[in-house]
């Protein structure tokens, strides 16, 4: 009778006596309580696994939940009951190859206004007290204590918030203001003082006329002034950034929105929707561009989440073998005296359920405090990241539930080679050595695999931009994978190429040591997996990073041409200070530079995407002696009007266009514009793939502020002369500041972000971390599986200090395989995505990576040491 048909046999009688049943039970549960008294030691490793496999499964649950339940706060619209808006997203649809018509959607940078004819209509919807127009101006103002920033706003939409008169009156002229409490206190005024507001222009005297205050937090501080001259500060009488509704008593937020639906147009300023947003949707009218960081968050964070859950299996699976493995020969003897393969399989289950449930269960406790400090990390001001009281029970139970899942079938799985013998085989399999090769399945993956990793990271050097970035990242993880599925085939490479040396250095414990790995290449591709998986994870993730910020700050380094800059409020600079610095003598060139975005509508193989690009505003003319972008074709002196543009080099090229042809984009507020090539560059990296001319990005930014002004020094001049003729020459300018110019002035996004560096501590902290502690709970398994082995080299007379030697040899051995086979893996995605994104080869600073040479080479001893010195103490210590 074959050994399939034997089997089938048994379950067969199984099902058929209910008291067989019984005993297969009552036998399962015998065997799996010695076993865990017995290898309480092993299980203990798994159980550490286990526990970190879902505490961090479940803190990217928790954040990933928080971060799509995310609205921004309602501040300034706290008494309004519904708002309108224009809708701030943009589409573009397209139909990719073989397949149906499909929509890309992306969030506008900057904010979208409403023709002011919609005030009107909505105030006359049914249910609808009162609709304000309600525009913002940034304002800086001036007072006897100093200055401070906050946004100007009509008195009447300051019930919107709701702001009352703790003092004073309502401004009556444009020569009278109200300011908020904080305001009063940080310029030390009150009613009847004369303050300086600087909105755009020199900076004009005011008298207060009141100070209002709010019970709740209300956003920026602010300035009130008369609905006119509040219309005319804003430049923009036409339009309204949004529109406030009070409601009449009694009417609810849903039949609110309904009437005004039903009351507005459709479309408003061509083809942008108008949308009413009520509830916690009236924070998006105050942070237009929150949920566009959002969107631009999730993907990365969905990915990382990717990663982890992916990390936390590979941990899971390989502690798992291991553990089971190193049992091969117990089993094997059960086998052997009459143990039938559903019992062992029944006993290995119930461990691995007993072992993996409490795991789960603590890990998915550990979740919650870890979930809400990666999600500390990750909230801002624009957009708090909620956590109901349901999420954090809800995501520790998925995490349990999949860890604990997961882990049943894996251990089943690789006991499948063991339990499924006759026992007359298992008899002689009971004392065999362990296979030196991985399975035929197992080879076939790991090679398929390693191909389809080198294949995406060849296709990732013929892409560009996201594409490059997507297929880098898709090459790592399937050469992470076929390392852990190729890993005796590894572990025969690295002792070809390591153990010669080990050998001559180490004497007798470095013999040991040698014939030790190559005698176990299984269990030295499984202390190596770990490792690898640490250090390519962590190398790709820092390196991508560094090699880009190396790259465009190189880049912004070579353009700059100016020796000096101004700057000022984060509002930024008034529209009359570019011109008041370029008559300051000293001064031969001075340029603003002006901050805004836009979206490119593309096919991406074949699907549509929408891409937010930052762009820079500049002033042509100006710009030959502050800024030179390393022009290859047309000439930047055309840079001007509203319909020109220049582009960077790598994306004229996969567009197709050079000088004379047109390129479609949509600025920063969702209008569409054709503009004009009229120059091609080099150093796109640093200064961003488009610059537009400075008066092209006019009425299409909240305000026409240059965040900087680049200026360059005449021939002769000192700058520090010629910043003192600068500063006089903006004396009347309230907040501003000369000193000299560097490459962050120009380079066109800051090195990183408070959610980009969170990111990084996430990414390279906790999960390296857990990756850490994955490399000391496999490395302790696989040390305490070898007391028996330890005990026979004592038997035949090796000593104390050479067992001690060997194993800090073998520690060795694997720290340093695992570190070149994980750099390696690593390099393969980098060097592609380095050479696509910026022509050069990946960068990793050498203190960050002897930091992660450092942190695995502890890990490594800490877990191969450890458990051989203190663990077996009786071991080492006498002779056996």
């Amino acid at each position: 009778m074959s050994k399939g048909s034997r089997s089938r046999s048994d379950d067969v009688v199984v099902r058929s006596r209910p008291h067989v049943r019984r005993g297969v039970r009552r036998a399962s549960a015998f065997l799996a309580r010695r076993s865990l008294k017995a290898h309480r030691r092993a299980w203990g490793a798994v159980f550490v696994a286990t526990t970190a496999a879902a505490a961090l499964i479940g803190a990217f649950a928790l954040v990933v939940g928080s971060m799509l339940l995310a609205q921004p706060p309602v501040e300034r619209y706290a008494e309004a009951g519904a708002v309108v808006v224009a809708d701030q997203r943009v589409t573009y649809t397209a139909k990719p190859w073989g397949s149906e018509s499909q929509t890309a959607t992306a969030y506008l940078p900057e904010r979208v206004r409403l023709d002011r004819s919609v005030v009107a209509r909505a105030a006359a919807a049914h249910g609808v007290a009162k609709a304000v127009a309600d525009d913002s101006v940034p304002v800086t103002v001036g007072g006897g204590a100093g200055t401070a920033s906050g946004s100007g706003r009509s008195w009447a939409a300051a019930a919107l918030t709701p702001y009352r008169l703790t003092e004073g009156r309502a401004p009556r002229t444009a020569a009278e203001v109200v300011i908020d409490g904080a305001l009063a206190a940080a310029t030390g005024s009150g009613t009847g003082d004369r303050v300086t507001l600087q909105a755009d222009g020199a900076p004009r005297p005011y008298t207060v006329s009141g100070v209002a205050g709010t019970g709740h937090r209300s956003g920026s501080p602010a300035v009130f002034l008369t609905e006119e001259h509040l219309t005319a500060l804003a430049g923009h009488p036409g339009t309204v950034d949004a529109v406030g509704i009070l409601a009449e008593p009694g009417v609810f937020a849903g039949a609110l929105r309904a009437s005004l639906e039903d009351a507005l147009p459709d479309r408003a300023r061509g083809d942008r929707a108008i949308r009413v947003l009520t509830g916690p949707e009236r924070g998006q009218a105050e942070y237009p561009d929150a949920l566009g960081a959002r969107g631009e968050l999730l993907p990365l964070l969905a990915s990382i989440t990717g990663t982890v859950f992916m990390v936390a299996l590979l941990v899971i699976a390989t502690t798992l073998s291991q553990a089971v493995h190193q049992r091969s020969g117990e089993l094997a003897l059960l086998r052997a005296v009459g143990a039938t393969p559903r019992q062992l399989r029944s006993a290995i289950g119930r461990e691995v359920s007993r072992v993996a449930g409490a795991a789960a269960v603590l890990g998915g406790v550990g979740a919650v405090p870890l979930g809400l400090l990666m999600r500390s990390l990750l909230t801002t001001e624009p957009l708090p990241l909620p956590v109901p009281v349901w999420l954090p029970f809800a995501a520790a139970a998925a995490a349990a539930a999949l860890v604990t899942l997961a882990a049943r079938p894996v251990s089943v799985l690789a006991a499948r080679s063991i339990t499924g013998l006759r026992p007359a085989a298992a008899l002689g399999a009971a004392g065999a050595p362990e296979p030196g090769e991985p399975g035929r399945v197992r080879t076939v993956c790991g090679a398929v695999l390693t191909v389809a990793g080198v294949s995406a990271a060849g296709a990732a050097t013929a892409q560009g931009g996201q594409a490059a970035a997507v297929a880098a990242s898709g090459a790592a993880t399937s050469l992470i994978i076929a390392v852990a599925l190729l890993g005796p085939w590894t572990a025969r490479v690295a002792m070809r190429a390591l153990g010669t040396p080990v050998r001559r250095a180490g004497g007798v414990s470095g013999f040991l040591a040698a014939r030790s790995a190559a005698a176990h290449t299984r269990r030295l591709g499984a202390a190596i997996t770990p490792i690898v998986l640490v250090v390519a994870f962590v190398c790709v993730q820092l390196a991508a990073a560094s090699t880009l910020e190396r790259a465009a700050g190189r880049q912004a380094a070579a353009a700059l041409r100016a020796d000096l800059v101004v700057t000022g409020p984060a509002a930024g600079l008034p529209a009359g200070a570019a011109r008041a610095v370029r008559e300051a003598p000293g001064v031969a060139a001075a340029t603003g530079v002006l901050r805004s975005g836009v979206v490119l509508a593309h096919r991406e193989m074949g699907d549509p995407k929408l891409d937010r690009f930052p762009v820079l505003g500049v002033t042509a003319n100006q710009l030959a002696g502050t800024l030179d972008p390393r022009v290859t074709a047309g000439d930047l002196a055309d840079l001007t009007g509203r319909r020109t543009v220049a582009v960077g080099k790598d994306r004229a090229d996969d567009l197709g266009v050079g000088p004379g042809d047109t390129v479609a984009l949509r600025l920063g507020d969702g209008t569409g514009v054709r503009l004009r090539v009229v120059a091609v560059y080099e150093r796109a990296l640093g200064l961003g793939e488009f610059m537009l001319p400075h008066e092209a990005l006019a009425g299409h930014v909240p305000a026409l502020r240059d965040q900087r002004i680049l200026i360059r020094s005449t021939d002769g001049t000192a700058p520090a002369t010629a910043a003192a003729s600068v500063r006089r020459a903006l004396a009347p300018y309230e907040g501003v500041r000369v000193r000299p110019a560097t490459a962050d002035d120009v380079r066109i996004a800051p090195t990183s972000s408070d959610q980009d560096n969170a990111l990084v501590v996430i990414g390279v902290g906790v999960i390296g971390g857990f990756a850490l502690l994955s490399v000391v709970s496999t490395l302790s398994l696989i040390t305490v599986g070898r007391l028996a082995e330890f005990r026979l080299l004592r038997m035949v007379g090796a000593g104390r200090r050479q067992l001690r030697r060997m194993l800090v040899l073998e520690t060795g051995l694997v720290a340093v395989a695992g570190l070149a086979i994980g750099t390696l893996v690593a390099a393969v995605p980098l060097v592609a995505f380095a050479l696509s994104a910026t022509g050069s080869v990946p960068y990793l600073p050498p203190a960050r990576y002897g930091v992660l040479a450092l942190a695995v080479t502890v890990a490594a001893g800490a877990g191969s040491l450890w458990p051989g010195s203190s663990g077996s103490r009786s071991v080492l210590g006498r002779r056996t």
